[in-house]
């Protein structure tokens, strides 16, 4: 399977989900975005390191993995989403130690925390980001390549979102069918209804 690599397009505060915010990764050599729901904490510790000019009194628990790895030589190579189970993403931290490569399981939110500590690289497999990315309608300024859309992402309240280790609430499809299903979805993505989409998307994906 071939790995994609990605990029983080921006994070927005999610008010149907209490207490969830949606990361949106972009497709490096595409146009697909990534959407995942991840917790307040975690959605704190990827902005802070997104700005690099913001440092925290005291480390953060990123942080002080990212002071502990050091310490003892341990350097992240590269962040891998590897699986999406039921609406989960499931994530693996590549390190390396004395030119050893060892493979640590994580939460993906965790792991981008890191990977933006350590600037290490995003990727997900071809089949996942076919599975799970989606388009995102937009007219960016050909100046400023997407910042348009990432401004219309973090301002709207129903950003899509795809779940992660977060319930997730509102109505759920399992009474449709998957052609009235397909129809919702297009109907969704239309009306920007993101958040929408991404709980059809899941109960197609089940099927």
């Amino acid at each position: 399977m071939s790995l994609v690599k990605l990029t983080i397009k921006g994070i927005s505060y999610s008010q149907t989900q209490n207490g969830a915010y949606a990361l949106i990764l972009n497709e490096v050599d595409g146009e697909r975005k990534l959407p995942i729901v991840i917790g307040a904490f975690e959605a704190q510790s990827i902005a802070i390191a997104l700005e690099k000019e913001i440092k925290p009194p005291r480390p953060l628990t990123h942080d002080l993995f990212k002071n502990f790895a050091e310490r003892f030589d341990i350097v992240v190579k590269q962040v891998i989403i590897h699986k999406l189970v039921d609406g989960v993403f499931y994530s693996s931290i590549i390190c390396e130690r004395d030119k050893i490569e060892e493979i640590i399981d994580a939460r993906t939110s965790d792991a981008i925390a890191l990977a933006l500590r350590f600037s290490a690289p995003i990727f997900t497999y071809k089949n996942i980001l076919d599975k799970a990315g989606i388009y995102l309608k937009s007219n960016p300024n050909p100046t400023d390549p997407g910042a348009e859309e990432i401004d219309n992402i973090l301002s709207n309240p129903q950003t899509f979102g795809h779940g992660e280790e977060t319930n997730q609430s509102g109505p759920t499809y399992a009474n449709h069918s998957l052609q009235e299903l397909n129809e919702l979805l297009e109907q969704a993505v239309a009306n920007e209804d993101y958040e929408k989409a991404a709980k059809i998307r899941d109960e197609i994906s089940k099927r």
